[in-house]
């Protein structure tokens, strides 16, 4: 024993021997293993799985049930390899064969070797090649039977598959050739057939003991497979059929979810109790006729409140004399008017002893907000007060000091109305503007700071497609503002390549001459891989994509120094989202005021503030751009009395992109864009759910009629499942705990910290 002993401490040096801790044992229950983190669950390839998962969102087993396939092969048909003489260039194949032989070689790619296997059967035999693939070589040995699917290419009489998947035919079951075979987003690192092993032990130890968290009754009413077998079917189908029926299910369970959490915040509100805004006919007759002097005068000739605008005010008005608080979003196009029906119910709340505030994305938005709200208010002797992070202190403490005691009748701000140093005397409307830039609890805050809870007013400049709105604003009353105000000057659209622009600089050059000013942007900030800061897409074998690295987008920091050669001496400024907030403000202020001619910026300026003096916007890589941007950033000319103009640039020779281009030409109707944009969007792509924080769903797509049926249906359910108080019905133990740890939780919560 004791030489033993020293035998084992001169082989460690002296040192005693490092033991290596004991993995506990994966649990054994079923429900516990799906809250069991991936590197402790035991399954196959546990510990680099761990590793690579995190970054496409596998932490715990359940992850792995609902990470569902992006697209299916159909391997099932098993041929002879003499069939194959019929089958044509590039088409997926399987077979039943034997490894006849098996050889590494070079190729003509550097460092890369390939790996060659002859295949055969009793009718024929073909090479499969394997490039880069080391480990193929201590996979398959001489005389392995197995199971082959690949793409079939030819060259001359010569027959081959690269890179196919395969498995030994064992009689295990089949996961990567010969039925139908998942195919899975990657990400570095994560090869698929790792991926499907360890889904397929997920499902082995858990799916059939998936706790089934929907009632019979309501599977039996939308006609929906229990959650086991969608789980199973959705990964590893036995016929596309029965695919189909585990997608239905869950893309049923995600629009439940949200529609679960719509109906209860609409529910919720009506049972609380706020305090009506009563206004009188007198007050309501001297806003309206304050709001005409206003933008009369800010126009230089008169108007009236256009028919939309008349009709979202009366909305207002009976809403705002209802105890339950209003909760309204007030949907317009750029330039529809929203801030007029805006000032008028923040009149009507000062003008009623109470108060009113205006919260905006930006300081340069929020001042802008203040400069108007006072132009239109100011002859009812409505005070308009500001509050941003960068006001001087003992400016900002003032404001503050007149919201607490009431002496303030409006207020605009930024982030700062919504800080704990701000108090109310008793806020009585809130409007926010640019909703989709503020999360439920920022709302929820301000909401909380004046007493009573107050009606709140929320807008948007980015109109969505109605099928859409139909979901993503259940729980919301919704006024369109469609008509354009009178007299808003046209903006003629044309679209040019990047060799046909020096009549556009020609036409920059003399806009400038005439005082007025051009918006150049680019979608881009540095030519570096990434996008504005973000690392460069991955392609499925975990490499990055071409069209990031090869992108022909023009980035802003070297568009900005080539305009200032190109256009001196002109003044060429620039702004980005890499700015401070403080410095983006003022370079915009600068623009604004006329101290510069031409700025160069990225989408920042989508929301940004007036100026009437600005005539030309460029889109540089305007292919790059969703039409709902495309819009907004035209609609950032055209605000004054002069003709202006918006050109597309673009070489793209993409079928989509071009129509996309084509109907921002066309078309200047947002709300017909907004339709027009969801006819051309690819699948999960679609207009508005980046704008407004829509949670981003797995498996339901309202781009497919069948889940638009399926919304309505979840809609229904939800009423059902949900009591007056908008709280789930007892005997719903399994969904409510589905919903707030369960694959479900992701869009639950997502649902509850953007939406209205």
């Amino acid at each position: 024993m004791a030489g033993s002993a020293g035998r084992e401490s001169r082989a460690t040096g002296g040192r005693a021997p490092t033991r290596r801790p004991v993995r506990a044992a994966p649990p054994s229950d079923p429900r516990i293993l799906l809250e069991t983190p991936i590197g402790r669950s035991g399954l196959p390839g546990s510990t680099s799985l761990a590793r690579t998962g995190r970054r496409i969102g596998i932490n715990v087993v359940r992850d792995l049930l609902f990470r569902v396939p992006r697209r299916y092969d159909d391997l099932r048909e098993m041929r002879t390899i003499a069939a194959f003489a019929m089958i044509a260039d590039g088409e997926l194949v399987s077979a039943r064969v034997r490894v006849a032989d098996l050889r590494v070689e070079g190729s003509f790619r550097r460092r890369v070797q390939r790996t060659i296997a002859r295949l055969e059967d009793e009718t024929g035999s073909l090479d499969a090649t394997w490039f880069g693939r080391r480990y193929i070589e201590r996979r398959l040995k001489v005389g392995d039977a197995i199971v082959v699917s690949g793409k079939l290419r030819r060259f001359g009489y010569r027959m081959t598959l690269d890179n196919p998947e395969f498995q030994i035919d064992d009689g295990a079951a089949l996961l990567h050739a010969g039925r139908i075979v998942p195919i899975y987003r990657l990400t570095a690192g994560l090869a698929t057939a790792s991926l499907r092993r360890a889904v397929r032990a997920a499902l082995d130890a858990t799916a059939a003991a998936y706790p089934e968290y929907l009632s019979a009754g309501t599977r039996a009413d939308v006609g929906l497979v229990p959650i086991g077998e969608a789980v199973e079917e959705a990964h590893y189908p036995t016929t596309f059929e029965r695919r189909d029926a585990a997608l239905r299910r869950l893309a049923f369970d995600e629009l439940l979810a949200l529609q679960i959490g719509m109906v209860s915040r609409r529910r919720a509100r009506v049972g609380e109790h706020g305090r009506p805004i009563i206004v009188t006919d007198a007050h309501a007759e001297a806003i309206r006729d304050a709001l005409v002097v206003g933008l009369s005068t800010r126009v230089g000739h008169p108007v009236e409140l256009t028919n939309d605008q008349a009709t979202a005010i009366d909305m207002l008005r009976a809403d705002l004399a209802r105890p339950a608080p209003m909760l309204r979003l007030l949907q317009g196009d750029v330039g529809s008017g929203k801030t007029a029906v805006a000032a008028w119910g923040l009149a009507a709340a000062a003008l009623s002893g109470r108060q009113g505030a205006l919260l905006a994305p930006t300081d340069l938005l929020a001042r802008q907000h203040q400069r108007t709200l006072i132009e239109l208010l100011g002859p009812l002797g409505i005070g308009v007060e500001l509050l941003t992070g960068s006001m001087r202190a003992v400016d900002a403490n003032r404001t503050r000091e007149l919201l607490g005691s009431g002496q303030a009748g409006v207020v605009v701000g930024t982030h700062a109305l919504i800080s704990d140093s701000v108090r109310f005397a008793d806020l009585g409307l809130a409007v926010i503007d640019e909703q989709h830039r503020f999360g439920v609890e920022q709302r929820a805050t301000l909401e909380a700071k004046g007493g009573s809870i107050p009606h709140v007013l929320l807008m948007t400049a980015t109109p969505i497609p109605r099928t859409l709105g139909q979901v993503l604003y259940a729980d919301l009353d919704v006024t369109d503002l469609r008509t354009p105000p009178v007299g808003r000057v046209a903006i003629r659209t044309g679209i040019r390549s990047f060799d046909d622009l020096e009549g556009t600089w020609d036409r920059v050059r003399a806009e400038a001459a005439r005082g007025r000013r051009s918006f150049v942007v680019v979608p881009r900030i540095v030519e570096a891989d990434g996008v504005d800061g973000a690392g460069p897409d991955l392609d499925l074998f975990g490499l990055p994509d071409e069209s990031v690295i090869a992108s022909t987008a023009v980035a802003a920091e070297a568009e900005a120094e080539r305009l200032r050669q190109l256009l001196a001496p002109l003044r060429v400024g620039l702004v980005h989202g890499r700015l401070k907030p403080a410095d983006r403000d003022a370079e915009m202020a600068r623009f604004r005021d006329g101290s510069l001619d031409v700025l160069v910026g990225t989408t920042v300026i989508e929301v940004g503030v007036d100026v009437p003096e600005a005539t030309m916007m460029i889109i540089e890589s305007a292919d790059r751009f969703g039409l709902a941007q495309l819009h907004q950033l035209r609609g950032r000319v055209g605000r004054g009395v002069d003709e202006s103009f918006c050109v597309l640039v673009t070489d793209s020779t993409d079928e989509t992109a071009r129509a996309r281009l084509a109907a921002i030409r066309d078309e200047r109707d947002g709300f017909a864009l907004a339709e027009k944009d969801w006819e051309l969007r690819r699948e999960g792509d679609v207009l508005g759910f980046e704008q407004s924080g829509f949670p981003a769903l797995r498996v339901a797509s309202l781009q497919r009629e069948g889940h638009r049926d399926l919304a309505v249906r979840a809609r229904g359910a939800a009423e059902e499942l949900l009591d007056e108080a908008g709280d789930l019905r007892p005997g719903n133990d399994d969904l409510s705990r589905e919903l707030r740890v369960g694959w479900l939780a992701s869009v639950a919560r997502a649902d509850a910290e953007s939406g209205a």
